[in-house]
């Protein structure tokens, strides 16, 4: 199985160009999702998190409050890395466990994952190829903005707080600017998919 990284900063278009790539045939895992079903009541990351970020990051019923964590990580990157500690290695054996069975039910698939931290967490060699996602960064700020109900300062440091596009852009084997029309981002992923549908079929 040819196992590929969607990486971008924050609100680029991950989960939309993830999504076209699933439409044309490609298995997907979103780091972002497993993280989440991680911290769950119950599950392994939760009573961690919780424990070491306190009592305020959670909702009325119990569960972690995605927007009041974010609050605290994104503007203190001693508390962001402490987050990371605790989740990153649980999430990625996630991965890898999804990616094993995966594999195994289809040998000569695609396999996208789509991770913001990439190559922050140092799991570049795990892929065959990375994919970057990126976008005029006013066009960022903006669905930030929009996404989450921020303010311009608030959605400039929650982008500030990962590593630039120009330098993920740098580890690249493909990327994709979903700065333009959606017609413009369909046509760049089709033909990535179909350079991946080549070599996910090429002998070994």
């Amino acid at each position: 199985m040819l196992r590929v990284a969607l990486t971008g900063s924050i609100a680029v278009g991950k989960s939309v160009v993830l999504g076209m790539f699933r439409e044309l045939g490609c298995h997907t895992l979103e780091a972002d999702e497993i993280a989440h079903e991680l911290m769950r009541p119950c599950r392994p990351a939760y009573h961690d998190v919780v424990r070491a970020f306190g009592s305020e990051i959670l909702a009325e019923d119990g569960t972690i409050h995605r927007g009041r964590l974010g609050a605290i990580v994104f503007r203190d990157a001693a508390r962001r890395e402490l987050l990371n500690r605790l989740v990153h290695p649980r999430v990625l054996e996630e991965i890898e466990r999804r990616s094993a069975e995966l594999a195994r039910r289809d040998p000569e698939g695609i396999l996208l994952v789509a991770a913001a931290l990439v190559i922050e967490a140092g799991a570049r060699p795990r892929f065959d190829r990375i994919i970057v996602v990126y976008c005029d960064e006013e066009e960022q700020i903006a669905r930030l903005m929009r996404r989450e109900g921020l303010t311009r300062e608030d959605a400039l440091a929650r982008i500030r707080a990962q590593l630039p596009s120009s330098e993920k852009r740098r580890y690249a084997d493909f990327e994709i600017d979903t700065s333009g029309p959606f017609e413009r981002t369909r046509a760049q992923v089709e033909a990535i998919y179909r350079r991946l549908r080549a070599e996910a079929s090429a002998p070994s």
